[in-house]
């Protein structure tokens, strides 16, 4: 059965350009299984954002790997609203202009349409019986 391509798990780019901020309440000293709130800072009387994600060099401290080659974000279960709302272009069969300027920010080509197509997967290695 083919498996859609992600094309996020080699960008990165919108987690080294944008400042992630969101509701106080989304973060864990309030919400269980909320954003690690020891990885945010205040931001306003209401909001807080993700450490790193402000300044001439911005990077969200979740995120690990190289922008543009393969990356991850290390707390994705418990992630922000504002990351999970964000889609990368083409996603759901339109462009996100703000996807496009991060990119293009980090010299990475926009994403094409066809960038959600499909590939095989592997099949599963048979085990070989113990002789």
């Amino acid at each position: 059965m083919p498996e859609p391509i992600n094309p996020c798990l080699k960008c990165g780019a919108c987690c080294a350009f944008f400042r992630a901020s969101f509701y106080w309440t989304e973060a864990s000293d309030v919400t269980e299984n909320g954003v690690p709130v020891q990885l945010t800072c205040q931001f306003g009387p209401f909001r807080r954002m993700m450490l790193g994600t402000v300044g001439p060099s911005p990077r969200c401290v979740a995120l690990l790997g190289t922008v543009g080659q393969e990356v991850r974000c290390t707390i994705y279960e418990n992630r922000a609203s504002i990351c999970r709302a964000f889609d990368p272009s083409w996603m759901n069969g339109v462009a996100n202009p703000r996807c496009d300027q991060a990119r293009a920010a980090w010299h990475l080509e926009p994403l094409s349409p066809d960038i959600l197509t499909t590939r095989p997967v592997r099949p599963a290695r048979r085990r070989r019986r113990a002789a």
